[in-house]
């Protein structure tokens, strides 16, 4: 008998950086550790389209399941249906808003609610800035509530040559905190190559 690839759960909502989400998935299907359950808002296809030009279908062939944002019913709406949790890339603010307040009002919130009440690991690709009150305090309940915000934020000291590096580094941290193995995708961080200083050789 086959063991069964462990469920992750992705959602791709409508703020900027729906390249996350995609290549999120793609690495996903290319390990194939796996078994994806993809849920699309239809702010979020539309901003893949924009800004990725690329259609709703061209995105769920990457997944192994789709489920409509709509259908409240569904399989993840249950803490029964087990999964290693879920990852929301990118997360606009109205849908950290809801997950904060618990309102559930689609699949997408209410599956991050069950995620929350199971105690399975949810992340958070928070993607707005400025940021203002009301999006610090719902960040800060979500935390609360056990979820990670993750903002998806460049790492310079990898020195970046193109726009694939820095997407890949932040999905590769992503990949790190389901301890899901990639390759190459985060140059690690080997420490300083200078020695560190001592207080002797500090002038004032």
């Amino acid at each position: 008998m086959t063991t069964p690839r462990p469920r992750l759960i992705i959602a791709i909502t409508g703020a900027s950086g729906s390249i996350y989400g995609v290549r999120l998935l793609q690495h996903l299907r290319a390990t194939g550790s796996h078994e994806t359950h993809l849920i699309i808002s239809s702010s979020g296809a539309l901003t893949a389209h924009h800004e990725l030009d690329i259609k709703r279908h061209e995105i769920e062939q990457l997944a192994d399941v789709v489920h409509s944002v709509k259908d409240i019913g569904a399989t993840l709406s249950s803490g029964s249906f087990a999964t290693a949790g879920m990852v929301i890339a990118p997360c606009s603010m109205k849908t950290l808003a809801t997950i904060a307040h618990g309102l559930a009002d689609n699949l997408v919130s209410r599956a991050a609610d069950v995620i929350l009440k199971e105690r399975r690991r949810l992340v958070l690709l928070a993607r707005e800035t400025p940021l203002n009150l009301a999006h610090l305090h719902n960040m800060t309940r979500v935390t609360e509530m056990g979820g990670i915000i993750c903002p998806p934020v460049p790492a310079f000291y990898t020195r970046p040559q193109s726009l694939d590096d820095v997407v890949d580094h932040t999905v590769g941290r992503v990949l790190d905190l389901f301890s899901i193995p990639h390759n190459g995708l985060v140059e690690r961080w080997q420490g300083t190559t200078q020695p560190a200083c001592t207080s002797a050789s500090i002038s004032l």
